[in-house]
Order: C-alpha cells, then sequence, then structure tokens
C-alpha cells in the first residue's frame, strides 16, 4: 500500500472524526468571506451614503482572532481523537516526519475542499446580510449579490496563515508525544479528584465573595458614594478584576464547593440522576475552569455591549425629542419665517410653538444632592435658561414658585435633585428667594438652551415678566426666542426636511430636526450594533460548538460508563435524565453567570446610552439565550446516541 493509498483510507475512515472540523471550517469561512465581502461593498463606501467601511475592517481583525482559536481548538479535539492511530503507525515504524506529513496532506484535502465550500455558502448568504445590514441602519439601498475579488483574496490568505498555524501545532503534538501517552490522550481523566481540599473551600467562598462585591459596587458607581475621578477608575478597575478573577475561582472552587455540599447534605446517597449530572460535574468543572471563564467573560462582553447598543438605538426616538422637543427647532426668528414660508408654498401644513427664554443666575445649593468639590460647578451661582408658565402644558405655579425641566438621567446620576427646597434668582442686582416645587421631566427647549445637561427653569408669569424687563445682557449667551414647528402630517417630515437643509439651516447644532435626530442616531448605532451584533453571533456560536465538542469528547470518555449503567440494569430513560441534568449544569451556569454579569454591566451605567432598559436588554438576552440552548440540545442528542450504542 502506497502512502496515497493510506491517505485515501485514512479519510474515509475518519469521516465520523472530520464531520466536526469541516463544519467548523465551513462555518468559519462563511461568516468571514461574508463578513468581509460586506466591508467591500461599494455601499459601504459611497459618498453621501453609509461610512462603515473603517468599522467593518476593524470589526473583520476581532473575527480572525475569534475564528483562528476556534479552529484551533477544533483541531485540538480532532488531532487528540486520533492519538491511538498515530500511536499505531509508529508502531509499525514509520518514523514522526512522515507521520506528520501524511496527517498533513488529509488536512490539507480537507481543509482547502471545506475553505471552497465555505466561501461559496459566504457569498451565498452575502447579500442576505447586507439586505440585514441595511435594515438594521434604515438605509434605503438595494442590495446586490456581487462577488468581491478583494474579499475573495483576503479570505484565502487568513485561512492559510491559520492553516500553517494548525499545521504546526499538529507538528508539535506529534513530536512532543511517545507512542505509550498517544494511546493514554483519550483515557486520561481530568481533574478528577476524590477529597476537596481546604484550598478548594477557600477558593468556593472566595469566587463567590469577589463577585457579589463586584456586583453591590457596580449598582453604587453612580449613586453618589464615588466623588472623585480617580475614585471612579479604581472602582473601575476592582470590578472587571473582581468579577473576572471571581469566576475563574467560581468555575474552579465554587461550583465543585456547592456541589459537595448538596452531596454531603445526602448522605452520598445519590440517584442516578445526581451521580450523572452532580458528581460528573464537579469532577470537570474544576479541569475547564479556564475555558469556561473565558467563554462567560466575553459572552457578558458581547450581551453587555449589544444591550447597550440596543438601547441606545431603541431610544433613538426618545432621544431626538429630548434634543428637539418639536418637529424643528430653530432659534432664529428670520430663518424661522423663512422656513415657515416654504413650507407653505409646498403645502405642508404646521403649527408654530414660539418660547421666550432669558438667562438668569441662581442659587441651587440648598436643592442639590451631590458632592461638588472636584467639579467645575458653582452651585452658588450658576446659569441656566428661564421660560414661563405659560409656556408649558400643565404646569401651574403661585408666585414666588419655581420648577425645573429637561433634567437628564444622566445628570440625575451625577448630580440628583431634591424634591423641594429653596432656591435663589439673581433680579436686578438682588437675591429673591424662590420656593422649589420639583423637577418635572418633560423637555421644552431643544438642547442649544441645555448644553452640559443642565435643567430649564420655569418661574410664574409675574415674575417672568419682570425678568425680561430686567436682565443681564452680559450673561445672555443663547437666543432670546426660541421656535418650534411641528407638521400636522407627520408623514411628511422627510420632504420638509429637505426645505430645512435646502436653507442651510441644518448646518451646526444650533437648530435641529427631531426626525432628521432621530435617524441619525438609528443610522450611527445600528452601524456599530450590527457589528458587535455580528461579532457576538459569532462568538456565541463558536463558544457553543466549542462547548458542544467538549460534551462529545466527554461523552466518548464516558461510553464506557454507560455501558457498565445499562448491563447493572438502568434503563436508557434514566441514563437519558441524568444526561439532561448535566447539560443544564454544562450550559446552564456558564449562560447563567454571563447573564448576570452582564445585567450588573447595563445597570450600572446604561443612562448614558438611551432611555428605555429592560424592554432592549431582555430581548437581547431572550435571544442570546435561545441560540445558547441550541447547543445544549444537540448535546443531549449526542449523549442519547452514545447511551443507545452502549449496549
Amino acid at each position: 500500500m502506497n502512502i496515497n493509498q493510506l491517505i485515501l483510507r485514512n479519510l474515509k475512515k475518519n469521516l465520523k472524526n472530520y464531520y466536526l472540523y469541516v463544519f467548523a471550517l465551513i462555518f468559519s469561512v462563511a461568516l468571514y468571506f461574508s463578513f468581509v465581502t460586506l466591508q467591500y461593498d461599494p455601499s459601504m463606501s459611497q459618498e453621501g451614503s453609509i461610512k462603515g467601511e473603517a468599522a467593518v475592517r476593524v470589526a473583520s481583525i476581532l473575527l480572525i482572532a475569534i475564528v483562528a482559536i476556534f479552529l484551533l481548538y477544533a483541531n485540538a479535539l480532532f488531532i487528540k481523537r486520533r492519538s491511538k492511530e498515530i500511536g499505531l503507525f509508529q508502531l509499525i515504524g514509520m518514523t514522526k516526519n512522515r507521520i506528520a506529513r501524511i496527517l498533513g496532506i488529509e488536512n490539507l484535502i480537507i481543509y482547502f475542499g471545506s475553505l471552497a465550500v465555505g466561501i461559496f455558502i459566504g457569498f451565498a448568504i452575502s447579500k442576505l446580510i447586507l439586505m440585514s445590514f441595511f435594515r438594521v441602519v434604515g438605509v434605503d439601498e438595494i442590495a446586490e449579490l456581487n462577488f468581491s475579488t478583494q474579499a475573495f483574496f483576503q479570505t484565502l490568505i487568513v485561512f492559510a496563515g491559520i492553516y500553517l498555524v494548525i499545521m504546526a501545532t499538529n507538528y508539535l503534538f506529534i513530536h512532543r508525544q511517545s507512542i505509550l501517552s498517544l494511546f493514554r490522550v483519550t483515557s486520561s481523566a481530568q481533574g478528577k479528584v476524590k477529597k476537596l481540599s481546604v484550598w478548594e473551600h477557600l477558593m468556593g467562598l472566595l469566587g463567590i465573595g469577589l463577585i457579589a462585591s463586584g456586583y453591590y459596587l457596580s449598582s453604587q458607581l453612580f449613586e453618589g458614594s464615588i466623588t472623585t475621578i480617580n475614585g471612579f477608575y479604581l472602582a473601575m478597575l476592582y470590578i472587571l478584576g473582581s468579577v473576572i478573577v471571581g469566576t475563574y475561582f467560581l468555575y474552579k472552587g465554587s461550583v465543585r464547593f456547592v456541589s459537595n455540599l448538596i452531596r454531603k447534605n445526602k448522605n452520598g446517597y445519590l440517584n442516578i440522576n445526581e451521580v450523572l449530572s452532580l458528581s460528573s460535574v464537579m469532577f470537570r468543572m474544576k479541569s475547564n475552569a479556564f475555558l469556561l471563564t473565558v467563554i462567560t467573560t466575553v459572552s457578558a462582553l458581547a450581551i453587555s455591549l449589544l444591550s447597550l447598543m440596543y438601547i441606545s438605538y431603541y431610544s433613538a426616538e426618545k432621544l431626538a425629542e429630548t434634543t428637539v422637543p418639536d418637529d424643528f427647532a430653530i432659534i432664529e426668528p428670520e430663518k424661522a419665517d423663512g422656513f415657515m414660508d416654504r413650507l407653505e408654498k409646498e403645502g405642508i401644513a404646521y403649527t408654530e410653538n414660539q418660547i421666550p427664554v432669558y438667562e438668569a443666575e441662581f442659587n441651587v445649593k440648598d436643592i442639590l444632592d451631590a458632592n461638588l468639590e472636584e467639579l467645575n460647578f458653582n452651585t452658588e451661582k450658576t446659569t441656566f435658561p428661564v421660560i414661563s408658565e405659560v409656556q408649558t402644558d400643565g404646569i401651574e405655579l403661585d408666585e414666588g414658585e419655581m420648577k425645573l425641566t429637561g433634567y437628564t438621567d444622566l445628570m440625575q446620576s451625577f448630580i440628583s435633585l431634591h424634591d423641594g427646597g429653596t432656591a435663589q434668582i439673581l433680579l436686578d442686582g438682588n437675591w429673591r428667594e424662590l420656593e422649589y416645587q420639583g423637577l418635572e421631566e418633560e423637555y421644552l427647549l431643544s438642547s442649544y438652551y441645555v448644553a452640559g445637561g443642565l435643567p430649564i427653569g420655569v418661574v410664574d408669569e409675574a415674575l417672568f415678566e419682570e425678568l425680561s424687563q430686567n436682565y443681564n445682557p452680559e450673561i445672555q449667551t443663547k437666543s432670546n426666542l426660541y421656535t418650534g414647528v411641528n407638521l400636522e402630517d407627520s408623514s411628511k417630515q422627510e420632504k420638509a426636511y429637505e426645505i430645512f437643509a435646502d436653507l442651510g439651516l441644518d448646518e451646526g447644532r444650533d437648530n435641529g430636526s427631531q426626525w432628521h435626530s432621530a435617524m441619525s442616531q438609528k443610522q450611527n448605532m445600528g452601524l456599530v450594533m450590527f457589528i458587535v451584533g455580528f461579532l457576538g453571533l459569532t462568538f456565541l456560536i463558536t463558544s457553543g460548538c466549542v462547548l458542544y465538542f467538549k460534551q462529545m469528547d466527554e461523552g466518548e470518555d464516558e461510553k464506557g460508563s454507560y455501558t457498565i449503567l445499562r448491563k447493572l440494569g438502568f434503563t436508557r430513560g434514566d441514563l437519558l435524565r441524568g444526561i439532561q441534568g448535566k447539560q443544564l449544569f454544562n450550559f446552564g451556569i456558564p449562560l447563567l453567570i454571563g447573564l448576570l454579569h452582564s445585567y450588573f454591566a447595563v445597570q450600572s451605567g446604561w443612562f448614558f446610552f438611551g432611555t428605555e432598559l429592560w424592554t432592549p436588554m431582555l430581548i437581547v438576552m431572550g435571544l442570546y439565550t435561545a441560540f445558547y440552548s441550541i447547543f445544549g440540545l444537540l448535546s443531549v442528542l449526542y449523549y442519547k446516541k452514545i447511551i443507545k450504542e452502549a449496549l
């Protein structure tokens, strides 16, 4: 038999082992090629269209790292399964270099065959991905199926490089293993210890304590307990370190610690379900601690980033309302008149909302609840805009009363306001006392007037008239008349914006369009959300595959145990229920911890990104859980096959 015949026979013989490797390759290539095709699509760089080429290019580098690690891990499991075969080759007199060359040629056929299939699938789904991208960013473009030669050659170069790395790892594996060790690789125990040490008990408690302290500190970040910038950075560093180290300790000791407590509580009398689930997790979780820590941490990062991006995307309309409370906001009366004249000529019906605005100096020290020593903010003499109560909808004030409105959640997290108290206004050189009546959420003026996040003061009509006669011209930095224009037919927003832009009102940040602001926010955050979502989905599938491959590997190792249990009289159903419990632990624990990490991460600072928390976050977490659960179900089905073959 010559070497070519040997290679072909080995390929046929190892098809049952190759299919996992082939799946990993085809999936990785298809994902990468379709994503890089998006980078080179003309719509990503055309003037006036989406400018996301640079963002996709950076994301493609991260995608290479994810895919490379995934393929290296899949190859490691694959080569491990063939360790006995490699040992037999050495026993019959083959040199290690010859064995490495045989495996290299086999891998070459499989690898580049899968590469061709993956590129074809990636090309087939590239239009779907481009359509999804256009939908997310809200761009009215037609997705066309284009084969990018640039993406093709880039994919070839990247995966050829990964192939060389894989061959190098296989070569090192063959040369480092002795014949005896090759026959023991697949049957070696994975951290199976009989008794927990004192250090493992301490590590278990420490892991839970570190994670709990990180969670608590994250919930206090913006509650006023941390008042210095250095303190804030140190707190963030501690949260990151404690959660990651705590997660590692959790897998290294806490899971086994808790499992051991359950086992001791039952005095060692475990039923078959608990033997297959609880005991297996106890003995294998420790050896998989680093892998599970990485999967949990990156999963939490992916869920957190995607949740925050979706919060921003989901809140686009409401954020636009806070910056431009009317359909159009114009600060110059002449330009406002010109805009409304054009609307009339085009037959677009509208209503006008004019609000006189004056700036005044206030002493708000008694109504603030914050330590402002390190902030450049003088609470005893600060300036913000003032309007009359008659310009509001529903605010009624008695003489000498004041309300604040339009204060952002972000500013509330740093500088919170009391529900009542006393403030002072500087009027005609004298401080006049006002009774503070609380804070309203409504935004009445555009962001032009509330730069820096300061609120708007609302006073009674008599006081406002007095202010309009005696205002200090030296502190008037804003226009004294705000003009809001609201369309009666919302379907004409785009046409009205064309007029708005044609008059040059869209230049700068003084004037604004609510519709355009929302669309810009959706497009910008949609681009980031799509990229983060794509990378997150890639990691979800690759990490799910890694855990699935790991379970397949463990299933092969435990096949003999199932044979013994079947001979003792346990049914397939008995074993399957135990396996279901085991998979619930193996997949459920990393998922649950990842979701908890992401929840506390998002909860601590979501208001930086939008106005809605629960709906976007729950949607992201629900989808992630659903996709992740698929791999747990696949693992159960694979174990079902192994149990069936046990006798």
